[in-house]
């Protein structure tokens, strides 16, 4: 039985409301799709209950916006009744193509704005909802997320604001530190790992693949990548390498010490499948230039493997890698902000989580736990036998 069927026998914490802001809005129409889908066909002789009221709707998503002045100011706007509902709100702080106009100047949404408009919808709300959760797949700030220095903490105030404001709990994806969890000590922050959809996604887009240690491989670009790498290595029963940063400390471009050179520590490659995985792509410059390494340690076919494609410096130089033969196949999901550019390469396969984060959503209002969906052990197996992929021991 599918997981979405098994929850419906306990009662929901009130009615579901989901609010995608603008930001997320494609991304929120197939999560409401897959909602609508599974509570319509869902059967249970306690629908017709009271707590079950308004159970079955056409749509879970709410009318909101965030309208703005002509100085650039605005306003959050929920235009129907919350009163006890279990909100979700969905957010993607990077999504740079929304702009709006500052006394007649275009500005594009930064994610300072993205944020500040989440905080207004929170606002709007009232503290007239049951319980509000926050998903943002891409964590606002999380890469300034320690100190190192005389600087702020951005990562941690941005989850004590929102919890102050009455957010019970915050959902995000392959965080890029989840020890910034420890701000918020006695509120929820889950970080979610998209490992499964990943390796879905390979099997099904290549038929040829084999994922067992004699022919493929699993790569970390840097040392603060090592858990996700060594997670993916051992689902997988893969061997794994990873390669450190030697940097220049005397200097300081676009804000961090340049990268001189990247050193390898791992077993031979020669002829393997190499995955490359990271939590996110931003310029590329320092994926591709791992890959660069991996050919001239004469691997096969190279994946790189990020759950979110940001691409700050456009897609030229991946366009150029994959024409080279320098990289096979790239693998983002659709968490974040997708150009319609990228959706049209060749080397291109978009990873939609869109499913997962209804399961997620569907779970929690019932109440359930959402341990199971969180380690995804028993369903890579699963599609590794599907595949005839042979797991060794």
């Amino acid at each position: 039985m599918p997981k979405h069927k098994k929850i419906v026998e306990t009662i929901p914490i009130g009615p579901l409301g989901l609010i995608a802001l603008e930001s997320s809005n494609t991304l929120g129409n197939k999560v409401n799709d897959y909602l609508v889908s599974w509570r319509d066909l869902r059967e249970s002789e306690h629908k017709e209950t009271i707590a079950f009221n308004g159970y079955q709707r056409d749509t879970y998503k709410l009318n909101a916006c965030c309208p703005r002045f002509g100085t650039g100011e605005a306003k959050g706007q929920i235009k129907e009744s919350v009163r006890g509902y279990d909100l979700y709100l969905l957010v993607d702080v990077t999504n740079y193509s929304l702009t709006y106009t500052v006394c007649g100047h275009k500005n594009h949404m930064s994610p300072d704005d993205h944020y500040q408009d989440l905080k207004r919808i929170i606002a709007a709300a009232g503290g007239k909802a049951r319980r509000i959760t926050v998903i943002m797949p891409y964590l606002y700030e999380g890469r300034q997320h320690r100190r190192n220095s005389r600087e702020s903490l951005d990562c941690a105030l941005a989850l004590q604001e929102l919890t102050n404001m009455g957010v019970e709990s915050i959902i995000t994806f392959d965080a890029h530190d989840p020890r910034v969890q420890n701000a918020i000590p006695l509120k929820s922050l889950e970080t979610v790992q998209p490992t499964y959809q990943f390796i879905k996604a390979i099997l099904k887009n290549e038929p040829d693949i084999k994922m067992d240690s004699d022919h493929m491989m699993i790569i970390s670009p840097d040392e603060g990548g090592m858990g996700r790498a060594v997670y993916f290595a051992n689902v997988l029963g893969l061997d794994m390498g990873m390669f450190y940063k030697r940097r220049d400390y005397t200097r300081i471009v676009n804000g961090r010490n340049p990268i001189v050179a990247h050193e390898f520590l791992g077993p031979d490659l020669e002829g393997k499948d190499i995955l490359i995985v990271d939590d996110m792509i931003s310029s590329g410059e320092s994926m591709l230039d791992v890959a660069a390494e991996l050919k001239r340690r004469k691997a096969n076919r190279i994946f790189l493997v990020s759950t979110f494609g940001l691409f700050t410096g456009g897609l030229s130089k991946f366009d150029e890698a994959y024409e080279q033969g320098l990289i096979y196949r790239l693998l983002t999901t659709n968490l974040v902000y997708q150009t319609p550019e990228l959706l049209t390469k060749p080397y291109y396969i978009n990873v939609d989580m869109s499913k997962y984060i209804a399961l997620i959503i569907d779970t929690l209002n019932h109440d359930h736990s959402i341990s199971g969906l969180l380690n995804p052990v028993e369903r890579i197996n699963k599609i590794l036998e599907k595949y005839n992929q042979v797991k060794k021991k």
